[in-house]
């Protein structure tokens, strides 16, 4: 069977089609345009799943990748920093509109997944997937299977709290870890100490290179803080091995100055759990959706 993914990010829509042997037969991404709102999504998805299927005469499964989780109870999507999607059916809405059955999870652990069973945990039993980006999140693998908890929020590590008078988050509680380690807690250091909005890239760039003292500042409290909520969730699951996506996994000194951090609050001191670059970059999400069809 031919698998179809797709990954809906905040910007972009990408999706693939693949053969039974995982490799690649139509790849495609289109911007998201979440200011037009949800239904202007959904359409978005549909049309692209449509324009795959038609690459191929086989049956295909279809599996979608997206910020927030469904709650098992009500179907709806929650804790998504999407938040047009918050409230919404769309796992409904798409079965609708295609006539028949979709797997859906949500980015991280599509993530998980992929760099599980394709990327730099390979081989691994137990795994767990960091995705620090837009939003902060995570994905726990056992022996090749997605681990999604009773109520489907395991491994949302970006939503214990650090900080209990801390930083407001969206979903509605102080000081989580997402306020301070995801791309956006970034981008208003950058603004405090360079007086203007710059993309995460250079703000990155800054933060590992400038010596001047205010970045130092900000770049050891942003360690301390990676330290002590990875190293919670080490504690807790004791993973063979963790790896790193989003797009501030690109941090340099996460792979040296970080692992030090977390392991300083790691409550074993025999070894070390490796903490380990991914190997599919941005595509581990939309690979990750098309693999959730072979379960």
């Amino acid at each position: 069977m031919h698998k179809i993914g797709i990954d809906l990010g905040g910007t972009k829509i990408e999706g693939i089609l693949l053969d039974e042997k995982y490799n690649t037969i139509q790849r495609k991404r289109i911007e998201t345009h979440q200011e037009n709102g949800y239904d202007s999504i959904v359409k978005s998805i549909i049309s692209l799943i449509n324009e795959l299927k038609a690459k191929t005469g086989e049956e295909t499964s279809v599996g979608i990748c997206t910020p927030g989780v469904i709650d098992a109870n009500s179907g709806l999507v929650k804790n998504s920093n999407t938040q047009c999607l918050i409230g919404m059916p769309l796992k409904n809405d798409i079965e609708k509109a295609l006539g028949s059955q979709i797997v859906m999870e949500n980015d991280a652990n599509c993530f998980a997944l992929a760099e599980s069973l394709l990327g730099s945990a390979k081989g691994y039993d137990v795994v767990f997937g960091v995705i620090m980006g837009t939003g902060v999140g995570g994905g726990v693998i056992i022996n090749g299977t997605l681990h999604k908890g009773k109520t489907n929020i395991a491994g949302e590590w970006g939503h214990q709290i650090l900080d209990p008078n801390g930083r407001k988050c969206y979903c509605g509680k102080m000081g989580c870890v997402e306020t301070y380690l995801s791309g956006p807690s970034l981008e208003k250091y950058g603004v405090e100490l360079g007086g203007k909005p710059r993309a995460l890239e250079k703000i990155i760039k800054s933060f590992e290179d400038n010596p001047n003292m205010k970045y130092l500042k900000r770049r050891k409290e942003y360690l301390a803080n990676f330290g002590i909520g990875l190293s919670n969730v080490i504690n807790v699951i004791d993973p063979d091995a963790v790896i790193l996506g989003g797009g501030v996994s690109n941090i340099s000194f996460l792979y040296d100055e970080g692992i030090a951090a977390v392991r300083k609050n790691i409550f074993t001191n025999k070894g070390g759990t490796p903490i380990l670059p991914n190997k599919l970059g941005d595509s581990a999400g939309v690979f990750g959706a098309a693999l959730l069809g072979q379960d």
